[in-house]
């Protein structure tokens, strides 16, 4: 059973649109595990304290490393993969989403204030996780879309298996467009050939489009795709 385990300083935010469809019967199921740990209870002064003011000036709060770790102590497993949630990390993708899935168990910290203290990165081997170029206010909502994209790659969790083979980036190329009925819908018609029978046609045709959307609108990855 694959399991994730969250350290937050909000545990009631959990398991919250993780608890339902797919990923809540899987979770049900036993096909996955969550755990959700506190950081506050790691905290032993009256105010329970998880941060303070960094060394050298500036503004906000930074999550004290000793109190993280020691969260982190208690609770983690050996061997097992921790990130922090940080637009400073390494940026999430297919690739590592499919990477993480194969893992047994792995570890997100929820950071919050300003950061959290250097030294806790590099003693516990933990590593920086990035969902894209812009802030956000915590570290739980970017944990919701981490944990999305592994979810639906454990065996069992998707109705059809098939449907995660079929998807952008799996090839490294955007998705095609897709149709269903009715078969003309204000005066537009779906493509002849997907209407052909000819599956031959229909996967050349799915994978022109594929390459000319992607050409377009990410020339990032066409550029990749290209030297592959």
């Amino acid at each position: 059973m694959w399991q994730a385990k969250i350290f937050t300083l909000y545990p009631d935010f959990f398991p919250g649109p993780l608890n339902k469809g797919l990923y809540g019967k899987a979770l049900a199921n036993k096909i996955w595990d969550l755990k959700v740990v506190n950081i506050r209870e790691a905290a032993e002064d009256k105010h329970k304290t998880v941060d303070d003011t960094p060394f050298g000036g500036g503004s906000g709060m930074l999550l004290k490393a000793d109190i993280l770790a020691k969260s982190l102590d208690e609770n983690k497993k050996e061997g097992e993969r921790i990130f922090y949630l940080s637009p400073k990390g390494k940026k999430l993708d297919q690739k590592l989403a499919l990477e993480l899935s194969k893992e047994k168990s792995i570890s997100l910290i929820c950071g919050h204030f300003e950061g959290v203290d250097e030294r806790l990165l590099s003693t516990r081997n933990i590593e920086e996780l990035s969902i894209g170029d812009f802030i956000l206010s915590g570290g739980e909502t970017a944990s919701f879309v981490v944990l999305d994209s592994i979810l639906r790659l454990l065996p069992g969790v998707l109705g059809n298996e098939k449907s995660k083979t079929d998807e952008s980036f799996q090839n490294g190329l955007l998705e095609y467009p897709q149709y269903t009925k009715p078969q003309i819908w204000e005066e537009k018609s779906v493509p002849e050939v997907l209407l052909s029978g000819d599956h031959n046609k229909i996967k050349d045709w799915r994978l022109s489009q594929s390459e000319a959307i992607t050409r377009v609108r990410r020339p990032d990855l066409w550029e990749k795709y290209k030297k592959n």
